[in-house]
């Protein structure tokens, strides 16, 4: 399925909207480093793959952009493990 996930660079956010609910990857950049603070998914969304794709938007971006990823969030550092290709974003 593809998702049209939202970036709201202003409140450092990506979000995504499903049957009038909001799943969101928070983040704070800071000299080129984004770092992942919070993964939400209301729990009447989860189990549908929305954090994944949340968080490989959020990578994707960071690739683009040439920033180094600090995953402090749980979830975003438990992704970049089981997806070794977004390994490099690593500082």
């Amino acid at each position: 399925m593809h998702r049209t996930i939202q970036h709201d660079r202003d409140e450092q956010q990506f979000f995504y909207l499903e049957d009038g609910l909001r799943s969101i990857i928070d983040y704070e950049l800071r000299d080129q480093v984004m770092t992942i603070t919070h993964t939400v998914v209301p729990s009447a969304l989860e189990g549908r793959g929305i954090a994944a794709d949340l968080t490989r938007h959020a990578l994707q971006t960071a690739q683009k952009n040439d920033w180094k990823v600090v995953p402090a969030c749980s979830y975003a550092e438990a992704y970049i493990k089981r997806h070794p290709e977004f390994a490099n974003l690593l500082p």
